[in-house]
């Protein structure tokens, strides 16, 4: 079975806690302290793997953990780190936070290995706390405790353009027709139950189509099949409505399309914005006489002045289709080129290393321009993050924002230009 959804837990390395000994050798009175460091816990890391299509690795075995670094050792030797524990999932796979559902990475596009969760460092042994005034200490560092973290992972398959259209109107059998796809075609409701991918060749370049399996009203609600579909379109370019002109199993073609958007509007307004093309299939079952209208012209009337093409094809005979598919390229061409990829939302450094630790934001008494920032979440962090480094900078000022800390500074009066004090370090504020 097609599996495109897994929620699993993971779970970094322990770091190894630092050791306490002390040398003792033949004609050495007072050795001083040796003991070693541990090692860092592995870290969790989500590698692309190109052989993958289905998330089916992840359907049994549900908990995932890098191995603890090990205690450090006598005379100043260093624990093991421990080992990584690597992820592998197919190109397009999103890995979001299970509870608030937030992205933490999107595993397409230039991100092909990203470090979900990092292993605890490993603490400092006793050799280390040697001093002029205490010359035997007798503790060391404990290791950082490891990080877990409940995630679900959902694929959302990579294609330039997507087939979206009730059962029954005919996309498995265009597909097949367009590409080397051979997706099960059969005449009943919710034949496609996995989204098909195919490549199409074309005089002026090739694109990646994807079948996304047939829709039903009250899909983006969650009706039917529906949620587990349309998170598949959510990458695609382009649109391609396949309707069936010719009404063979009752159904209104004008009608169809308005629902399909609707479904799209309701499940993500921007997949709605995105150019589509009507592909209006099965005319060679189109039988109209002096007292009807043409379906295909009622099509047209409806769409074509809201900027909507509509191409009039035959998915069994071919009539048309590769008319179709110069329209579809055309489009693409004039589409941003960038794929798309969703941005991170949930950062797993903030949220599990400093969760539930409080802060205070206080006005200093002497200076009103000042404001102070204190408490052991900010103190944590402070001790994670580079400052020095842009990068650890920006990550810092994410953090103030995720914690709420930016929000209480403005609530207790800071203007532009204020000072923010932070255990020695001091910041200007600016919005």
């Amino acid at each position: 079975m097609f599996a495109d959804r897994a929620k699993i837990v993971i779970a970094s390395g322990k770091g190894g806690d630092g050791h306490v000994s002390f040398r003792r050798e033949k004609y050495v009175a007072n050795g001083g302290p040796d003991g070693g460091d541990g090692g860092n816990g592995g870290n969790v890391i989500f590698v692309v793997d190109k052989g993958l299509n289905t998330l089916g690795e992840y359907r049994h075995k549900h908990k995932f953990k890098a191995q603890d670094g090990q205690e450090g050792g006598k005379r100043r030797c260093h624990g093991a780190n421990g080992a990584d524990i690597i992820l592998k999932v197919p190109e397009g796979t999103v890995v979001l936070e299970a509870e608030s559902k937030k992205v933490i990475a999107d595993m397409s596009g230039e991100n092909q290995r990203q470090i979900v969760l990092k292993g605890g460092r490993g603490g400092k042994g006793n050799m280390n706390y040697a001093t002029a005034t205490m010359q035997v200490p007798k503790y060391a560092q404990p290791g950082q405790a490891a990080q877990e973290l409940e995630v679900q992972l959902e694929l959302k398959v990579i294609a330039d353009v997507g087939l979206v259209g009730f059962p029954n109107v005919g996309k498995s059998t265009f597909l097949s027709r367009v590409t080397n796809a051979q997706p099960k075609i059969a005449n009943y409701h919710f034949t496609t139950l996995n989204p098909n991918l195919g490549v199409v060749d074309t005089e002026n370049g090739g694109f990646v189509i994807a079948d996304i399996p047939g829709l039903i009203e009250g899909a983006s609600e969650g009706a039917g099949l529906g949620h587990q579909f349309l998170r598949h379109i959510e990458r695609t370019r382009v649109m391609i409505h396949i309707v069936d002109a010719a009404s063979t199993e009752g159904r209104d073609p004008i009608d169809d399309i308005y629902k399909i958007n609707k479904e799209l509007e309701a499940y993500n307004p921007e997949i709605a914005k995105r150019p589509q093309i009507i592909a209006a299939n099965k005319v060679d079952c189109i039988f109209v006489d002096e007292n009807t209208e043409n379906p295909i012209d009622l099509l047209k009337k409806e769409f074509e002045p809201k900027g909507i093409e509509v191409v009039p094809i035959s998915a069994v005979t071919g009539e048309g289709v590769r008319e179709l598919l110069l329209k579809v390229k055309t489009l693409l061409d004039q589409c941003p080129q960038e794929a798309i990829v969703f941005e991170q939302e949930f950062f797993p450094e903030i949220a599990l290393i400093t969760e539930n630790l409080p802060f205070t934001v206080e006005r200093d008494e002497e200076d009103s321009s000042v404001f102070i920032c204190e408490g052991p979440k900010i103190e944590k962090m402070l001790g994670y993050t580079n400052l020095d480094s842009e990068k650890g900078f920006a990550f810092f000022q994410k953090f103030l924002k995720e914690a709420g800390i930016l929000d209480e500074l403005e609530a207790a009066g800071i203007e532009e230009g204020d000072t923010v004090r932070m255990y020695g370090f001091e910041f200007d504020y600016y919005k």
